[in-house]
Parts: structure tokens; C-alpha cells; sequence
């Protein structure tokens, strides 16, 4: 909840009276030193723990009463990995599935190279100018994973969630994160997850497509269907709010190395914001 590294939970938990009641620890209890936690996140990864643990917690929303309700939004967000300092030749081999030759001969900089991340390119709408000159749309490069989620439109909270390497489409996920027990038909997500096969699936599924409409290349866009799409975002900047939420209060970054711990690291901050979420939910029924 924190984005700390192993170290640093180390110390404030020795540090802070706040992290030691959080764990039940006292002053005179023995604090796991940084070693004993990677060792305890390695362990959850070689027993695939954390998809797990993320469907008995949804059970117990469900048993709270937090059922998935209202149609589910789809969307992804990328992950910042630390860059990797490649040779062109190297880059190459990580692509083809290869290990560069340097590389098996050193094992100990093998054991650092992530060749699971990916670089991308995120590219961020320009503002219309007053003038109405034409504006050129940022591009903006990121190295990582990406952290693919289904929310449920009436309580906000992740059902459904995959991990991939950056570069990955999203598209190619919608139906991973389709939840079969959403009460409501509707399926909201952006232009990326529209498709003739995504769209097939969904009609086989009985579900009702909401995902926005592209701009005819080279025309402009209907003045229908861009009151359409904005509707849609109307209800699709829903699942923002958890990528906010994970990249603001909670700090997500991935710092180990490799797509089974990357996934580890994701699914615990899905975890974590579904268990944030549910004692917000919790405060507000009881006040209300």
C-alpha cells in the first residue's frame, strides 16, 4: 500500500508504532528482516497463491453483499518496470525468444536482466488550439507491465484482472476479464477493446457492447456517434479511478524482475485496493 521496497518495510515496521499495531507486533516482538519477505512473496509466486487469495476475498465481498452489479468497465494501465540498458543486438535476441550469449556466460547479470518487460509507446490526446490550428498528439515511451482489470460499474471494485508485459493489446484480453456473474449485461471499455472478434464474443456471451466507436480514418466523426462515445465515457472513467488510486496513494511500480512476479506484485495491489475500497464501502453504508 505503500510501494515500499523490502528494506524499507523493514525498517519502518521496526520504526513506526502505526506499522507495528497494524501487525499485531509489540516492541520487544522479533520484526521479519527484508530477506523473509522476498522470501514470503517468492513462495506465493511458485504456488500461484495470489489468484487465490484475490477469489476468496471477492467471495467474501459477495457474502457482504457486494455483489457485481450494473454491467463491468474494461480498461488497462501500464506498470513502470526500472529500464533496462540494452544493446540493439540484445534487444533483438529478448525478441526472438533468445538469451544473449554475454548473458548466459554471466549468470549473476542474467539474474538482473528483465526480459519479460517491454517497452511501449503511450500516446496522450492534444488539445484543440483557440486558433484551431492543427496540435500534434504526445508520445510518450514507457518500459514495464501492464495491468489489465474488469470493475463492476455499481461498487467499483475489481472482479476480473491480468498481468502482461507492456506492449501487450488490450484487446486481446477483454475476454479474460469478463465477469459471468455481473448482474447487468452492459460491457463499457475504449476504443482499443473494439474489434468484429470481440464484438462476436460478446453477442455470443449475451452481453450488450458499450465500448466506444473509432473515427472513420480519414472523416470526420458523426456527430451521433461522438455524443455516443461521450455518454460512454460518461460511465467508463469509473475505472480511472482505481488506476489513480494505484498510481497516486499507493505508488505502484514493479521493481522485481520477471512476468510471474510482476503478476504477484499487480495482483496484491488489486488485492489491496479491493480491500481499501470495501472498508470505504463498508463506512459509507453505515453511516448512510
Amino acid at each position: 500500500m505503500h510501494a515500499l521496497s523490502d528494506e524499507r518495510a523493514e525498517y519502518l515496521v521496526k520504526d513506526r508504532l502505526s506499522f507495528m499495531r497494524f501487525l499485531g507486533l509489540g516492541l520487544a516482538d522479533p520484526v521479519p528482516d527484508a530477506n523473509t519477505v522476498w522470501t514470503f512473496r517468492e513462495a506465493l509466486k511458485r504456488a500461484g497463491a495470489v489468484e487465490a487469495l484475490f477469489a476468496r476475498f471477492d467471495a467474501t465481498l459477495r457474502e457482504a453483499g457486494y455483489l457485481a452489479m450494473g454491467g463491468q468497465i474494461v480498461d488497462a494501465s501500464i506498470v513502470a518496470a526500472p529500464k533496462q540498458r540494452n544493446t540493439e543486438a540484445e534487444k533483438a535476441a529478448i525478441k526472438a525468444g533468445r538469451i544473449p550469449e554475454e548473458w548466459a556466460e554471466r549468470p549473476a547479470k542474467l539474474r538482473q536482466k528483465d526480459r519479460d518487460a517491454r517497452w511501449t509507446v503511450k500516446f496522450s490526446k492534444a488539445k484543440p488550439r483557440e486558433d484551431g490550428a492543427p496540435q500534434v498528439d504526445i508520445a510518450v515511451p514507457a518500459f514495464g507491465y501492464r495491468n489489465h482489470v474488469g470493475i463492476d460499474r455499481r461498487h467499483g471494485l475489481i472482479r476480473r484482472w491480468t498481468a502482461t508485459d507492456a506492449a501487450a493489446h488490450d484487446g486481446a484480453r477483454l475476454g479474460d476479464l469478463l465477469d459471468p456473474d455481473n448482474t447487468a449485461s452492459g460491457v463499457w471499455a475504449d476504443t482499443s477493446y473494439r474489434s468484429a472478434k470481440n464484438e462476436a464474443m460478446l453477442a455470443g456471451r449475451g452481453l450488450v457492447s458499450r465500448i466506444h466507436r473509432k473515427k472513420p480514418k480519414g472523416r470526420p466523426m458523426a456527430e451521433r456517434t461522438r455524443r455516443a462515445n461521450a455518454r460512454k465515457s460518461a460511465v467508463r472513467a469509473a475505472v480511472e479511478h482505481v488506476f489513480a488510486h494505484q498510481k497516486g496513494p499507493l505508488g505502484l511500480v514493479v521493481r522485481t524482475i520477471g512476468i510471474a512476479r510482476a503478476r504477484v506484485k499487480i495482483g496484491l495491489a488489486n488485492l489491496a485496493y479491493n480491500m481499501k475500497r470495501f472498508v470505504w464501502l463498508s463506512g459509507r453504508a453505515a453511516a448512510a
